[in-house]
């Protein structure tokens, strides 16, 4: 869209909705980070709207390219128990996405993934060894497990690409599998190194306080209205007024609220249960590591952390998410897919049931289309992950901060040949439709759930 499009009118900003719960990242992360209220009116060189994956490390970047520009980093939310706070913590170099026909075929895309998802946990990786961000760092790669035989067949479609790509893994048979997890439930995985397990509560939280001095933030501070201008932008918020000579929006679905590609959100939920800290005898059950990370093979299936604090994480059931919101019963729901899928695999410690459970928002496309770029005269923008948000979205937002400062890098060429989000169908046609292919989708993964 036009620069023009935009200037000289006020454009009223639909807030995000409250969670209906706190993620089990945000209650075992640590000390709050201290609130520093929006007041009155300021004025700054970047303004960056959202403290995810994107927006955190867009703000980071920018501070470091000028540090001597003034850098306000706002969340409508708390930093760490927002979308990015709620995922399973998997910073991955290379996804798998076996339902897709051109998975295989499509070698160049996987490549350019790769080299994007590689710069943002090298970044990634700079706070931890730099700066000092403590966030249970463990790169020891994941596990592609499997529960079935189309299970296996997923993971053969997987190695297929891998080969083609020139990656390492190693295929990892049942007796093994079932000793690193305590679990019978599995029959075969698959293990890929490069992938980081964080605990993402406390890497946000802690990557916000060592972000560079140049940098303010204000948390609970949603943007409620937007005036595009010269020779700056003026954006409201309940307590104060921004006034900024660029912008970089990065609040995922949300993007679409500040009058840009309109429509094209498909906003997604999947959810996630966490259970208590397990005594000495209760470890005993769920394997011979002190923490691991398993991905399905069947991307529907249900994916398991075992973390440091020795806790058990397990994720599945995807569910649209009108007007991006999800209800506390909605949470339960799901929640009862999880103890289902607790019990599959560790029966004789399932019934200690689940200390928290949660839903996070996932942004998708009706194209598959990302958001990356100019969006109008020193306005900038990063959205649409469609999965993977840790690596991918850190290399956005290190990348659209690079952009905005007047850089250039093998990332942003790369990431300028995506294509953009398409409109989407109608809203009752793609609640609908996204019902139906989750719903078929969950159903037909059977014991991979």
């Amino acid at each position: 869209m036009s620069s023009a499009t935009h200037y000289d009118r006020r454009i009223a900003v639909q807030p995000p909705q409250i969670e209906a719960t706190h993620s089990g990242w945000y209650l075992t992360s640590g000390p709050e980070l201290p609130i520093v209220p929006l007041r009155g009116d300021v004025e700054c060189d970047c303004l960056v709207i959202g403290g995810g994956w994107m927006g955190l490390h867009a703000a980071r970047r920018f501070a470091e390219i000028q540090p001597d520009a003034s850098v306000i980093l706002v969340d409508a939310g708390r930093i760490g128990n927002n979308a990015a706070g709620r995922c399973m913590g998997f910073a991955i170099d290379l996804a798998h996405n076996p339902r897709k026909h051109d998975f295989v075929e499509d070698i160049q895309g996987n490549l350019d993934e790769l080299s994007a998802n590689l710069d943002g946990n090298a970044y990634l990786r700079s706070a931890v060894e730099e700066l000092g961000v403590e966030c249970d760092w463990d790169p020891q790669g994941k596990y592609h497990s499997a529960a079935t035989h189309h299970g296996v067949a997923d993971l053969l479609s997987f190695s297929k690409a891998l080969d083609r790509m020139g990656q390492q893994y190693r295929w990892v048979e049942r007796e093994e599998i079932q000793a690193i997890t305590g679990s019978k439930h599995y029959i075969a995985a698959l293990h890929h190194p490069g992938t980081i397990l964080i605990q993402p509560a406390k890497y946000l939280k802690n990557a916000t306080r060592l972000l560079p001095r140049n940098v303010t933030v204000h948390e609970n501070t949603p943007i409620t209205g937007v005036r595009y201008g010269s020779p700056r932008h003026t954006f409201e918020a309940a307590t104060g007024t921004i006034r900024a000579k660029k912008v970089i929006i990065c609040a995922a679905g949300y993007l679409t609220k500040f009058g840009f590609y309109p429509n094209t959100a498909i906003p997604v939920y999947t959810f996630a249960s966490m259970t208590r800290q397990l005594t000495d005898a209760e470890l005993a059950s769920v394997g011979d590591r002190p923490a691991y990370g398993l991905i399905p093979a069947d991307s529907f299936g249900t994916t398991v952390r075992r973390t440091v604090d020795n806790r058990l994480f397990l994720r599945n059931v995807y569910s649209y998410a009108n007007n991006f919101k999800m209800t506390l019963p909605e949470v339960m729901d799901a929640r009862q897919n999880q103890l289902v899928a607790f019990d599959r695999r560790w029966p004789e410690l399932s019934k200690i049931g689940f200390e928290a459970s949660w839903g996070g928002l996932l942004t998708l496309s009706q194209n598959g289309g990302m958001v990356f770029g100019q969006l109008a005269e020193n306005v900038y923008g990063a959205a649409f992950c469609n999965g993977t948000g840790v690596s991918r979205g850190t290399a956005f937002g290190k990348a659209v901060a690079e952009l905005a400062a007047g850089r250039s890098s093998p990332v942003i060429e790369i990431l300028k040949r995506k294509i953009p989000p398409r409109r989407a169908y109608p809203k009752l046609i793609t609640s609908l439709g996204v019902r139906f292919v989750t719903g078929r989708r969950f159903k037909k993964a059977g014991a991979e759930v």
